[in-house]
C-alpha cells in the first residue's frame, strides 16, 4: 500500500466545530496542561539523571552510556518522530485526531518508563542490551504520545492570545514537574532506597509511572479539537513535506529547538556531577543548613541531612521557582512585543548567566544560587513562547499553503527536542570521559572537577547564543502574526 493510499484526509482549509467558541475555559486548560506535567515526569528525570543514572547506578562506563544516549536518541528523533506525525495528521476517529493517541499511549508509556529505570542484574552485556531496549521503547512511546499532545494546542483554539494563555498553563505545569524532579528526586531516591540507589529510584518510578498515566487520562477527557480539517480535502505525506521544506520559519525553529534542548541535557545532567565534584562541601553546608532548619521550623522537612543532596535540590528549587515567575509573565511580553523579539532577548540574558559560572569559585555559593536565579528567571520568559511559536508556524504553513498539517508541523519541535536530548546528553557523557571523570569515585582529579564547571558554563551557553542568532532569520513576528491570524479567521469562516 502506498504513502498516497493511507493519506487519510488531511488537510487543506481548516474548518471550526459548528457552535464551539474558541474562548478556552480555566477548566479545559488545566486538564491540557496536566498531560505536560505527565511527560515531564519522564522527560525532566531523562534531563536531569539519565547520564548519573546509567554511569554512577546501572554502571555502564560513560563512553557507553555516551554511544547509547546520542544513537536510540538520533534514531528516535529522525525515525520515530516524523512517522508518529504523518500517522497522526492522517488519523480521523470520533475523538478528533491526536486526543486518541494520548488516551492509548498512557499505559504503555508509564510501564516502558519503570523498565526504563530498572536495574536487572545482568552482565556486562546484557546490561547495554537491556539500556538499548529500554531506553528506545521508552523514546518510541514517548513520541508517540507527546508529539500529538503538542499538536494538540494547535487544534484547540486558533485564538493567538487563547494559545499563548493555554501555553502559560501548560509550562507552569511543566514546572512543577521539573521542580519535583530536580529538587526532591535524588533526595526521595536516597530514602527511599535507604542508601541503596538503584532500589531507591525503581521505587520513586513506580509513582511516577502510576501518577503520570492517570494526569494523561485526565487530558484525553477534559479537552476538545476545534480545527478540524475540511473531510473532502486529502494532502500526501510527500506533498506534506514538501510544505516544509519551503518553510524558513519551520526549519529555523527546528535547528532552534535542537539548540536548546542541547543546552538543557547538558546544562541540567551536569548539575548532580557538579555538585558532587566541584562545590566545596563544607561551603554548601554552611549555606544550605540555615535555610533547611527554617524549612524544617515551618513543617516543610524535604530535604535529606548530606550536603549535596540538599544543595542541589534547593539550589535547583530556586531557579524554578523564578522559572515560574518568568513564565507567568511570559504572556503579556509575548502579546506586547511579539513571540520572536521576547524569545531572543530572554534566551541572551539567561545565557550570560550561564557563562557567570566559569568564574564561579568552588566556595562561592551564594553567587551560584544568585546566578540560577536570575538564569531562570530569564530562561522561563522564553518557555511557552517556544511552544507557541511551533503552532504559529503551523499557522504559517496552513496561510502559505492552503493546508495544514498540524502534527507535522510540531514534529520540528520533537525531533528537535530528541536530537538536542541526546546530543546533549551524548556530549556530556563523552566530556566526562574527555577529562577522565570516574563513576562512583569520591576523590576526581583536578581535571574531572574543572571539566564539571565547563559543563555548567560554557559548553551549554554555546548553543543558546547560536540559537539567539538564528532568530534574526525568523520572519514571524509581531504585525504578521496579527495579519496571519486574521487573515486564517477570514478564511475559515467562509
Amino acid at each position: 500500500m502506498s504513502v498516497k493510499d493511507l493519506s487519510v484526509k488531511a488537510v487543506a482549509a481548516p474548518r471550526k466545530l459548528p457552535n464551539k467558541s474558541e474562548k478556552l475555559s480555566v477548566f479545559e486548560k488545566v486538564g491540557y496542561s496536566l498531560g505536560d506535567l505527565a511527560a515531564n515526569l519522564v522527560f525532566q528525570t531523562l534531563v536531569t539523571y539519565l547520564a548519573y543514572f546509567y554511569t554512577d547506578i546501572y554502571g555502564l562506563e560513560p563512553r557507553q552510556a555516551s554511544a547509547l544516549i546520542l544513537t536510540v536518541g538520533l534514531i528516535a528523533a529522525f525515525c520515530f518522530n516524523p512517522i508518529v506525525a504523518a500517522l497522526a495528521d492522517r488519523t480521523n476517529s470520533r475523538w478528533g485526531k491526536f486526543r486518541p493517541w494520548i488516551l492509548f499511549t498512557a499505559i504503555p508509556l508509564g510501564g516502558i518508563a519503570l523498565l526504563a529505570f530498572s536495574t536487572p542484574h545482568f552482565s556486562k552485556d546484557g546490561k547495554v542490551i537491556y539500556a538499548v531496549v529500554t531506553y528506545t521503547l521508552l523514546l518510541l512511546l514517548y513520541a508517540a504520545n507527546n508529539l500529538p499532545y503538542s499538536a494538540l494546542s494547535g487544534v484547540i483554539t486558533g485564538n493567538m492570545k487563547e494559545r499563548n494563555s493555554l501555553s502559560s498553563y501548560r509550562f507552569v505545569a511543566v514546572m512543577f514537574a521539573q521542580f519535583f524532579v530536580q529538587v526532591f528526586m535524588l533526595s526521595i531516591i536516597e530514602s527511599a532506597g535507604h542508601g541503596d540507589k538503584a532500589a531507591g529510584i525503581e521505587k520513586v518510578m513506580t509513582w511516577l509511572a502510576i501518577i503520570g498515566t492517570v494526569m494523561l487520562l485526565i487530558t484525553f477527557f477534559t479537552t476538545k479539537e476545534r480545527i478540524v480539517p475540511r473531510p473532502e480535502q486529502k494532502s500526501s505525506l510527500k506533498e506534506d513535506l514538501g510544505d516544509l521544506a519551503k518553510n524558513r520559519p519551520w526549519v529555523i525553529m527546528l535547528l532552534l529547538t535542537t539548540l536548546v534542548f542541547i543546552t538543557l541535557a547538558m546544562k541540567g545532567g551536569s548539575y548532580v556531577y557538579y555538585f558532587e565534584s566541584y562545590v566545596d562541601k563544607e561551603s554548601l553546608k554552611t549555606f544550605v543548613n540555615p535555610i533547611i532548619h527554617f524549612l524544617s521550623g515551618i513543617g516543610l522537612s524535604f530535604f535529606d541531612k548530606d550536603p549535596v543532596s540538599a544543595g542541589f535540590g534547593l539550589f535547583n528549587a530556586g531557579g524554578i521557582i523564578f522559572m515560574i515567575v518568568g513564565i507567568t509573565l511570559s504572556k503579556g511580553f509575548a502579546d506586547k512585543y511579539g513571540k520572536r523579539d521576547e524569545f531572543g532577548v530572554s534566551l541572551f540574558i539567561s545565557t550570560l548567566f550561564i557563562l557567570a559560572f566559569l568564574f564561579i569559585p568552588p566556595k562561592s555559593v551564594a553567587l551560584m544560587f544568585v546566578s540560577q536565579i536570575l538564569h531562570g528567571f530569564f530562561y522561563g520568559l522564553t518557555i511557552p513562547i517556544l511552544w507557541a511559536m511551533i503552532a504559529d508556524v503551523a499557522d504559517y504553513s496552513e496561510w502559505k499553503n492552503n493546508r495544514r498539517a498540524t502534527a507535522i508541523i510540531f514534529s520540528a519541535m520533537m525531533v528537535g527536542l530528541k536530537a538536542g536530548l541526546s546530543i546533549g546528553g551524548a556530549l556530556l557523557t563523552w566530556i566526562l570521559s574527555i577529562y577522565h571523570y570516574v563513576p562512583n569515585s569520591e576523590v576526581q582529579s583536578p581535571e574531572a572537577i574543572h571539566g564539571t564547571q565547563m559543563l555548567v558554563s560554557v559548553y551549554p551557553a554555546i548553543p543558546f547564543l547560536i540559537g539567539v542568532g538564528l532568530l534574526f532569520f525568523y520572519k514571524i513576528n509581531k504585525p504578521m502574526e496579527v495579519q496571519i491570524e486574521n487573515d486564517l479567521k477570514r478564511r475559515r469562516v467562509a
